[in-house]
Formats: structure tokens, sequence, C-alpha cells
């Protein structure tokens, strides 16, 4: 392989989505080991929550006990 040959990245950079800034291969999504953390950190304090519908019913309330 030359150096005139154009390796294509297996990913298009996109910018973190803590800070904004480009991406990195090594953390990617996110630009640093600083954001990943930070981002883990509030998965682990449970600021990101996966909203339920309060009109779903209980699949098994259809079942005799």
């Amino acid at each position: 392989m030359s150096l005139d040959d154009k390796v294509t990245p297996l990913r298009p950079k996109r910018p973190c989505p803590e800070c904004g800034k480009p991406s990195a291969r090594e953390t990617y999504p996110f630009c640093s080991k600083r954001c990943k953390d930070i981002d883990l950190n509030r998965w682990l304090k449970g600021a990101y929550i996966i909203p339920a519908r309060d009109d779903e019913e209980d699949p098994d309330a259809d079942e005799p006990k």
C-alpha cells in the first residue's frame, strides 16, 4: 500500500454527543474518555430514563390464576 492510497474510514465523523467536538476512533461516538465517562455516569445515576406508558396492560392479567 502506498502513501497515495486513501483509506476509507469505517464510520463517518460525527460530533461528540457531550461537547460537539469531532469524535475520535478510540472513544466513538465521543471525542475523549472524559466525555465517555460523563455519559456513563449519567446512565449509572439514572438520568436517562425510558418512559413507560400508563395505558399498557400486564400481559399476564388475562390468564386465570
